[in-house]
């Protein structure tokens, strides 16, 4: 099984990016929401740490951003708990598609936590800084504050690049970013 890891800048378009592979995608974020909704675990572990914010279920995501916008180390809590149950979820993904000949990982924090495997393959998703924050200001549960305090989790995104097999530079126009996510998919598949 091939694993292809999409990494990059807050709102660089990884997401998209991921889903253009064609194969089944593991996308963390989307893992985030279902645990606040569904687990009751964690709901009791965030409770516990952070009372003052997390005290009725299914967790609110604005309740997760106040405690994040009050202090950097409630971030830090709040992925001490999650990340776990991310990663558990990501390897009963990896069990469900393990006869797949291809899986696409879309985990921001995949480098930082130490999720990725030697043999994975690292496609850096390169934006530039104005289209990205034009984006970013069009989400609207986007905080300047909790995005300062995500972005102080990451690593530099020129470290990413560093570490990354292949560049899919998205201009945000649908026809390029496809033919680029064609080009590098076929050198992946060559060099298999």
């Amino acid at each position: 099984m091939i694993r292809i890891a999409v990494v990059g800048d807050i709102g660089s378009g990884k997401s998209y990016v991921a889903k253009l592979f064609g194969y089944p995608v593991f996308n963390a974020d989307v893992e985030v929401e279902k645990i606040y909704k569904k687990s009751k675990k964690c709901y009791q572990k965030l409770r516990k740490k952070l009372p003052k914010y997390i005290y009725s279920f299914p967790i609110k995501k604005k309740r997760i951003s106040e405690a994040i916008i009050d202090n950097q180390k409630n971030l830090i809590k709040i992925v001490k708990i999650i990340h776990p149950e991310v990663r558990l979820r990501m390897n009963i993904f990896l069990e469900k598609y393990r006869k797949k000949k291809i899986v696409v990982l879309d985990i921001p924090l995949l480098i930082e936590n130490k999720i990725n495997k030697k043999n994975d393959i690292l496609i850096f998703v390169e934006a530039s800084k104005k289209q990205i924050n034009k984006r970013l200001i069009k989400r609207h549960n986007i905080n300047s504050k909790i995005l300062k305090n995500f972005k102080k989790l990451q690593l530099p995104v020129e470290i990413k690049k560093k570490k990354s097999n292949y560049t899919i530079k998205n201009n945000f126009k649908s026809n390029s970013i496809k033919k680029n996510v064609k080009m590098v998919l076929e050198k992946i598949l060559a060099n298999d």
